[in-house]
């Protein structure tokens, strides 16, 4: 489980952190259901340290909103029509960078998961949570923390188990040879940079970049960037400090 990401949870401190905190949690609130949306308003409309400042019926919407309003958290559904809630959080993440995004969704499926977090999530949590979770996860994202239900948490950690697992089987065999170009580009990779900041940095067009990473991930039979990072690691061709 990546570091700093923990499941929800109700803290006994959300009182101290509302009465030490100087102005509210300013909060977009981003589904396609209007009424789900004022349920959703008028529950933390009664949190004297949240406050919800605008709304949003899609990612397209949302993205418009959040380059407006600056909010310091977008609370957002994954599956939404016209543009879904991951497309749009890289998006929000141009426009806003200071705001934090956290994905309120019904979808428990995986893969919705992992995307979410590589397009820079930092909450996950299901519409299954009460409504007292939902504003403790506000204050805990705002504070610098993560949030994902336990259920996804698990999925989480059991997928990052198995890549390693993957990782440690390859390297019993000798590794594709990178080339010098190709091992910029992991290296860039392994650190975050999604393809357009890689181009930048290298000089280099985004479809070349594009090329790059199919091309590493064929040589090095992984499935995608996340698995990279892992092998960047372990191979030691990024160094963690």
């Amino acid at each position: 489980m990546p570091d700093g990401f923990e499941p929800a949870s109700v803290g006994e401190d959300g009182p101290m952190r509302a009465a030490s905190r100087e102005e509210p949690i300013r909060v977009l609130v981003v589904d396609d259901h209007a009424l789900f949306r004022r349920g959703l308003e008028i529950v933390l409309a009664q949190e004297e340290d949240i406050q919800v400042i605008g709304e949003a019926g899609d990612g397209a919407e949302a993205v418009d909103k959040a380059a407006d309003l600056l909010p310091d958290i977008v609370l957002m559904d994954v599956r939404m029509p016209k543009r879904g809630g991951i497309e749009a959080c890289t998006s929000i993440k141009e426009v806003a960078p200071s705001a934090k995004i956290i994905m309120l969704t019904m979808s428990d499926e995986e893969a919705d998961l992992y995307e979410a977090i590589k397009a820079g999530a930092t909450g996950y949590l299901l519409k299954e949570i009460s409504t007292d979770e939902v504003a403790t996860a506000i204050r805990a994202v705002a504070d610098g923390q993560s949030q994902i239900s336990p259920s996804m948490a698990s999925k989480l950690l059991t997928e990052f188990k198995s890549m390693i697992q993957r990782t440690d089987e390859r390297r019993l065999v000798p590794a594709p040879r990178l080339t010098d170009r190709e091992l910029e580009v992991l290296k860039l990779v392994a650190t975050g940079m999604n393809n357009r900041d890689i181009a930048k940095e290298l000089f280099i067009s985004e479809n070349t970049v594009k090329n790059h990473v199919r091309n590493i991930l064929e040589k090095l039979q992984l499935h995608s960037r996340m698995e990279a990072v892992v092998y960047a690691m372990r191979e030691k061709i990024l160094e963690i400090r």
